[in-house]
């Protein structure tokens, strides 16, 4: 039974090999991999490309299983998916058929609420991330911007217990981007009881990005992934007006200088 203390997720040695079923090529994505989360905290993975950013979250979303080592949620192995380990992808996988209620409500209907509830689940959620009055539309009436708060909203409908998050803000631009930090910001309690936040996990290329969100930073080196280091993100909280901080710079530096020959090389060796 999962207490107070008991991390919300642990990976113990993890690797990660894949195999061709075609030509039996294996492919090591993760090596080795150790860190644990505690419950409410934000932390943010960056690597450079291929380094198994995503295969990590997969694991601990239970989309697969590791070739060795175990991960474990509130003290249990993860063995398949579950409601209580939300995930949001880059690309919205949003349903194309369903209007922006429809795809809020999926999650809940799924899971059996009743009509009445879900309606209200899904009411609340829409007005959190701002997309009241965009109930009937679908996605492709939808900005960049407005597709990820919807995605946004549908796992928030799920009531999770984590947050598990790969590259959701990369598909819009820039500007939509620093608004979407706040607002996730906003969302998970930055600036209220830190004992009412959600555990995040969050995949990003963007360095600056994971440390304007973060509490810490797991840096994995190039592929097969390994932990190079687990960077604390010393900057107080609420965050608003960090972006600029002289510590929000050096930390940024410290972790692109950690990654930087590893980045370039992988840049060189993509197919």
């Amino acid at each position: 039974m999962a207490t107070l203390t008991t991390p919300k997720i642990e990976a113990r040695s993890v690797s990660k090999i894949y195999v061709s079923a075609r030509t039996g090529d294996k492919v090591e994505a993760l090596r080795g991999v150790s860190f644990s989360m505690k419950p409410g905290e934000f932390v943010s993975i960056v690597g450079p490309s291929g380094c198994g950013k995503s295969t990590l979250l997969s694991l601990i979303a239970g989309f697969a299983t590791p070739s060795a080592g175990e991960v474990l949620f509130d003290g249990k192995p993860i063995d398949g998916p579950d409601p209580a380990r939300g995930v949001m992808f880059q690309d919205y996988a949003l349903f194309p058929w369903r209007t922006v209620r429809g795809n809020v409500e999926f999650g809940p209907m799924a899971r059996g609420v009743d009509k009445t509830r879900r309606a209200a689940i899904v009411a609340r959620n829409i007005e959190m991330v701002g997309l009241a009055g965009f109930e009937d539309r679908y996605p492709h009436e939808l900005s960049g911007g407005m597709r990820q708060r919807c995605a946004l909203a549908r796992l928030l409908a799920n009531e999770p217990d984590m947050w598990l998050m790969d590259e959701p803000l990369a598909a819009v631009d820039l500007q939509t981007r620093v608004i979407l930090q706040d607002e996730l910001l906003r969302l998970w309690g930055d600036a209220g009881d830190p004992a009412q936040r959600r555990a995040v996990l969050f995949v990003t290329h963007g360095i600056d990005e994971a440390v304007y969100l973060s509490d810490r930073v797991i840096v994995l080196g190039r592929r097969p992934g390994q932990v190079k280091e687990i960077v604390d993100i010393d900057l107080p909280r609420p965050r608003i007006g960090a972006r600029t901080a002289p510590r929000a710079a050096a930390l940024i530096d410290h972790i692109w200088n950690l990654i930087r020959a590893e980045a370039a090389q992988a840049i060189v060796e993509e197919p």
